[in-house]
């Protein structure tokens, strides 16, 4: 998924409204992957409200309320929380930090290598906390107060601590990125 060089302009293919039962899908899918009430999430996105989705090249799916971007989808994949949404609520998602080093390659888009969480500035749950492969995160940075990424781990975190090599987690959207930019759709 690369979101890096998104344009409105050439990217969108498409915007319809999202059919009740599709909502309700959708709503319980969000529920199920994400670290979040039912009352908090109404906040979000209040169940009255209608969502559209916006089609975009790559099949990634934008949802949006009111034209602003609340989360996306590639394919049928997981569902991600736009990096504006989880400073609101940063709690949606599990967390993992990179050390100061990693900084400058997060916000150019760079995947995170396993070193930059083994390392002293660095965190991953423990392991009665694991996390498994493929699941999203909230990625921060030591020293910052709000995530300034999202990305999706390639391996668990025992097994990130353990191989120490490699891709970590592979940034899905960043601080800066174009989907950061963009505050209406």
């Amino acid at each position: 998924m690369n979101l890096r060089r998104f344009q409105p302009s050439a990217d969108v293919s498409g915007q319809v409204s999202v059919k009740t039962s599709v909502q309700r899908s959708i709503r319980s899918n969000i529920l199920a992957q994400w670290k979040i009430n039912p009352e908090t999430f109404d906040q979000i996105w209040p169940k009255k409200e209608s969502l559209t989705l916006v089609k975009c090249r790559d099949h990634i799916s934008i949802y949006t309320l009111h034209g602003e971007p609340l989360f996306f989808q590639h394919f049928d994949g997981p569902f991600f929380p736009t990096l504006r949404l989880l400073h609101k609520y940063p709690f949606i998602l599990p967390a993992v930090k990179v050390d100061r080093g990693a900084i400058r390659f997060l916000l150019a888009g760079a995947h995170m290598m396993c070193p930059g969480f083994t390392s002293a500035g660095g965190y991953l749950p423990p392991a009665d906390q694991a996390l498994p492969a493929n699941t999203p995160v909230a990625i921060h940075a030591e020293g910052k107060e709000h995530a300034a990424g999202i990305g999706i781990t390639k391996l668990g975190t025992e097994e990130i601590k353990s191989v120490n090599k490699g891709v970590g987690v592979e940034t899905v959207t960043y601080l800066g990125d174009d989907l950061w930019k963009l505050q209406q759709l």
